[in-house]
């Protein structure tokens, strides 16, 4: 079993940056892909991205992908998303989300409770 707790959010400027975190515990983090996904009001939850146990990185766009980092530190159980240059079309909740490589994004299995990221024209 492995909680999620993410934090990080806030409200923020457009253009302005923000770092989430996802900080885990539970057995066998280090070994799972973990994601972040969002979801605006009135919208269905998007996948944003996701980081494999090893370092490698997928992004769902080319806009996500250039202004949006994953990172991970396995001894201390975290991920981290870093956005720079934040567009209020990024408000949203974003969830982290973990899972087996093989069958992430599509079906994570354990997600945290969502952390809000507000960003003002």
């Amino acid at each position: 079993q492995v909680q999620l707790v993410e934090s990080g959010g806030g409200l923020v400027q457009t253009g302005g940056s923000l770092r989430l975190s996802c900080a885990a515990s539970g057995r066998g983090f280090s070994t799972y892909a973990v994601g972040w996904f969002r979801q605006a009001p009135g919208r269905e939850r998007d996948f944003v991205g996701y980081i494999t146990w090893s370092g490698g990185t997928t992004y769902s766009s080319d806009s996500v992908k250039g202004r949006f980092t994953l990172s991970r530190d396995n001894a201390q159980n975290t991920v981290y998303l870093q956005m720079n240059n934040l567009k209020p079309e990024d408000t949203a909740l974003y969830y982290c989300a973990a899972g087996y490589s093989e069958t992430f994004p599509s079906r994570p299995v354990y997600w945290g409770q969502g952390t809000q990221v507000t960003v003002s024209s």
